[in-house]
């Protein structure tokens, strides 16, 4: 415990929080990695017992040593019928079909990806599709030609959540949400690392719908691959680039919420950051140690106003040598883009609503 904590290995947290800060900030503070030290070198002694006059002082107690408790849910749905994976040796992506067909419009407060087999389940992708011609999209694999005949029409939200390792659950500030339109059906996007035997998946979402009037709605914004300034996006074997995306200037001004960055094995460092029209530099995410295994939504403190006519930057430098201890290639091989573990990605998705006076005072 005492190393873990000394090295901030633990409790993981790898966004540099002196170039931005949090909400859900996960880290210990210098003083509380101290008295982690003077304990162990004391020999570890048991606390002081508290001993309560009433029953209900202990009950209280307890109560409050709970962290969070359980969200309810207003909806959980998986997949239509368990899907049974046989023996791959190889990676495998899936599109499912969750019908909902809800008959009047909401806006989500909370949404939870669940993994049925956290040990295959490598990520996933989920969508909304209002059309209702995506239906037999159902269980068909990436590599399957049929897909594309589902590919044609455009998705209501082309990214509503990504669950990747780390990252289990986003929840909306309040007053705020994602839309979901009457007639609405999910698609999931499912990766799946190879496996040596037969095996089953049934992963789910979790949600919570807003409970009062919406006021404002919940807007994605993606940075990918085709927006990199210095393509091609090849990352040379015993090299270690950095790459370059911008946006194109804002349309408007802007609240963010939360940024959440993406890269697979051979990244190492990400930062993000807004330049606006004046000249100044609005902070958004910079980690310096990138860890494919930590990824998560990095929530503001505040709504973050970024003004518009403002250019959204990211940088990340990808590490394709023999000394990157998370390389899957030995001897290393030339890497581009792909959704696979041994491929690489670069992306910042950012949720945001469109910006109102006095925004920057309000906590999330």
């Amino acid at each position: 415990m005492q190393y873990v904590t000394s090295t901030r290995y633990m409790p993981p947290f790898k966004a540099d929080n002196t170039f931005q800060h949090y909400k859900n900030e996960n880290l210990l503070s210098d003083l509380e990695i101290e008295k982690i030290t003077q304990w162990v070198a004391a020999g570890k002694p048991a606390g002081k017992r508290i001993k309560a006059s009433h029953p209900e002082v202990a009950d209280e107690h307890q109560k409050s040593l709970v962290v969070s408790a359980p969200v309810q849910s207003d909806l959980r749905i998986g997949m239509r019928n368990t899907f049974h994976m046989p023996e791959m040796q190889k990676e495998e992506f899936r599109y499912f079909h969750l019908p909902l067909q809800n008959k009047e419009e909401k806006f989500i407060q909370t949404i939870r990806f669940i993994p049925g087999n956290k040990k295959l389940v490598h990520h996933s992708r989920l969508m909304i599709d209002t059309t209702g011609a995506i239906a037999g999209i159902n269980g068909i694999s990436e590599s399957d030609t049929s897909i594309y005949q589902y590919q044609t029409k455009p998705l209501a939200d082309p990214f509503l959540f990504g669950w990747v390792p780390g990252n289990d659950e986003i929840s909306f500030p309040k007053g705020t949400g994602k839309r979901l339109h009457a007639g609405s059906d999910f698609i999931l996007n499912m990766h799946y690392a190879p496996t040596p035997v037969p095996a089953k998946d049934s992963s789910s979402i979790q949600l919570t719908y807003v409970d009062a009037p919406i006021i404002r709605e919940v807007i994605t914004l993606t940075l990918k691959e085709d927006q990199i300034s210095n393509l091609p996006f090849i990352i040379p074997a015993n090299k270690i680039p950095t790459f370059y995306m911008r946006t194109l200037p804002l349309e408007e001004d802007v609240s963010f919420i939360s940024v959440m960055p993406h890269m697979h094995l051979l990244g190492k460092k990400f930062k993000a950051f807004a330049i606006t029209p004046a000249g100044d530099v609005i902070p958004l995410v910079n980690i310096p140690e990138w860890d494919f295994n930590w990824q998560m939504t990095y929530v503001f403190k505040k709504f973050l106003k970024v003004p518009k006519g403002s250019i959204i930057y990211a940088e990340g430098q990808y590490d394709n040598t023999r000394n990157n201890p998370k390389n899957p290639s030995n001897p290393p091989i030339d890497v581009t883009y792909g959704w696979g573990t041994k491929d690489e990605m670069m992306n910042l998705i950012i949720y945001y609503v469109k910006y109102q006076v006095g925004d920057e005072d309000i906590p999330l």
